[in-house]
């Protein structure tokens, strides 16, 4: 199946976009509607009810920790703190060339 693009306007086929963006999400949807279907089909068959199943996983998988508690501190401006991951900020690589070590900048 080919769609002959050349001979269209750009009117025609920004309508063909949006047709097949329309058409794109009803495809989705029903695959959407599909899956749920099977899996009640499938915990039905094994006798217990599609909540249970999805309420024993559910506090399964990576957890969000939160924002980690602040190790170090600037020394010239107490508000600005790291936590000792990620990227260490401007400051703590100023205050390691002044020949200051990691150590003093612990809070």
């Amino acid at each position: 199946m080919g769609i002959d693009l050349t001979g269209m306007s750009a009117s025609e086929l920004e309508a063909l976009a949006k047709d097949i963006e329309a058409r794109k999400a009803e495809v989705v949807k029903q695959a959407k509607h599909n899956a749920y279907a099977e899996m009640l089909a499938v915990s039905e068959k094994h006798g217990v009810s599609f909540d249970e199943v999805i309420a024993l996983h559910g506090g399964k998988g990576r957890k969000a920790t939160g924002k980690a508690p602040a190790k170090y501190a600037n020394p010239a401006d107490l508000s600005q703190t790291w936590s000792g991951r990620g990227r260490k900020p401007a400051w703590v690589h100023e205050a390691l060339e002044a020949g200051k070590s990691i150590e003093d900048l612990e809070i």
